[in-house]
């Protein structure tokens, strides 16, 4: 009898109609295996192309875009999902890519001593803060403006400022918004977070924008954690080490933001009854809600910090470099599932539900924040040198 797992987490992520949607029955792990097996060919076939263009670039002298198996996995993955759709055999293991993204970025701490990670600075921490205010500020303002649904406008915000799909799932109960809502505010986060694939590479480019700079203005201006993980690693590894950094930090605000609406909606008689139970002990629900793999991130991280001392005694408690560097590995093997997850996760047909208006509001407000993370950083870069 195959052995059975539940995968509450993960379901949360998926809207009914969404691609990908796990159904709300438990899961056994041979049920999960042809959805994992299908990220792995869509996430492989990715670096195949990557491989075999720049092979072919070398060998006939041509000079070819280097274009990263990130993206083309997402672009696999989009063209499956809004095509032949996914079969109900492949919806389990598909919606585990939400796993190995955070279990990717575990693995990446690895990569990350603690010395690097107050590399960040307090100029770019502050920075952090400044790009979650206003995001969630003018996202607010700009649903208001057009005449969007509370509930849709707060979801946006949310997404946008936080953590993406992460942030709105979170939030959707704690203001009892209906999934139609929900499914509209994913739909354009993660559309305007592939955009952002394109674009933000080019621009970073075209500015000279160093590894650091550009890897804190992804980190800062992309949404979903995926996309922004991609966005960073699309320029360079390093960037992407800065674009997680920056991330992560957004992220770990999640459980506050979501406390903080819960509260507010629920004083004004908006929320659910469960919603407002749940706050009658705000530590357990701040727990709740906050991101728990990023204190996995920081725990991988002092370990490799141990294992990189002078003093060997204090070496011996943490990682050697093999096991660093293996580590490493699977944390890129983990990644290549993710990104064909995205891809497969991204319903088109979710952007046009509620007309025109949530995705003119989501565009402009990403834009404007893209516009004006991008000044922060450059300012800050001018100023201080990051």
């Amino acid at each position: 009898m195959a052995a059975s797992v539940d995968l509450p987490d993960l379901r949360s992520e998926y809207p009914p109609h969404a691609p990908g949607r796990v159904p709300a029955e438990r899961s056994s792990l041979l049920g999960l295996l042809p959805g994992i097996a299908l990220l792995a060919v869509v996430g492989y076939a990715g670096k195949f192309v990557e491989h075999f263009i720049n092979t072919y670039g070398k060998a006939h002298h041509y000079v070819l875009p280097n274009i990263e198996y990130v993206l083309w996995a997402i672009l696999f993955g989009i063209l499956i999902a809004n095509t032949v759709g996914l079969p109900r055999i492949f919806r389990a293991g598909v919606a585990t890519y939400e796993f190995w993204l955070k279990a990717g970025i575990i693995l990446l701490g690895a990569r990350f001593i603690l010395g690097d990670i107050l590399k960040l600075g307090g100029i770019s921490l502050a920075l952090v803060f400044v790009a979650f205010a206003f995001s969630l500020t003018f996202m607010t303002w700009l649903g208001r403006t057009f005449k969007l649904g509370p509930q849709l406008t707060t979801l946006l915000a949310v997404g946008s400022s936080v953590c993406g799909v992460s942030a709105i799932i979170a939030t959707q109960g704690a203001i009892d918004a209906d999934e139609e809502d929900s499914s509209t505010a994913i739909a354009a986060i993660l559309a305007l977070g592939a955009i952002s694939l394109f674009t933000f590479p080019l621009i970073g480019h075209a500015l000279h924008m160093s590894d650091r700079a550009y890897g804190l203005w992804a980190g800062l201006a992309v949404d979903n954690t995926a996309e922004a993980t991609a966005a960073g690693a699309l320029y360079s590894d390093a960037a992407g080490k800065f674009a997680v950094l920056a991330k992560t930090c957004r992220n770990a605000l999640i459980g506050f933001v979501v406390l903080a609406y819960a509260i507010q909606w629920a004083r004004k008689g908006l929320a659910s009854r469960g919603a407002t139970e749940q706050l009658e002990n705000k530590a357990a629900f701040l727990w709740k809600k906050f991101p728990k793999f990023v204190l996995g991130f920081l725990f991988i991280s002092l370990l490799a910090t141990l294992g990189s001392s002078t003093n060997p005694n204090v070496a011996a408690l943490g990682f050697s470099k093999p096991q660093l560097a293996a580590l490493g590995n699977l944390s890129r093997w983990a990644f290549l599932l993710t990104f064909a997850g995205v891809g497969l996760r991204t319903n088109l047909k979710d952007l046009f539900k509620q007309g025109a208006r949530p995705f003119i509001v989501g565009a402009v407000g990403e834009v404007a924040i893209a516009a004006i993370t991008l000044l922060l950083v450059l300012g800050a870069n001018h100023f201080f040198h990051l």
